[in-house]
């Protein structure tokens, strides 16, 4: 991956985090979020993997797209 191809991805993964209320609901304190992203990861290399797959795009398909 080219350099402004990359800098352009982790700025979009920022703007997930921002969109999904974390930084505010944390107080941007960097060490939390970490923490929640790394439970999360341990979740997907669990047996639930694919439930929690399937839970979370239904989610965040819904946080993209709010009802009219």
């Amino acid at each position: 991956m080219k350099r402004r191809e990359r800098t352009r991805h982790l700025i979009e993964l920022g703007g997930l985090v921002l969109k999904a209320g974390l930084v505010e609901l944390v107080d941007d304190d960097r060490a939390v979020l970490l923490g929640i992203m790394t439970e999360a990861a341990g979740k997907l290399k669990g047996d639930d993997r694919e439930q929690a797959l399937t839970l979370w795009r239904r989610r965040g398909r819904r946080a993209f797209d709010p009802p009219s």
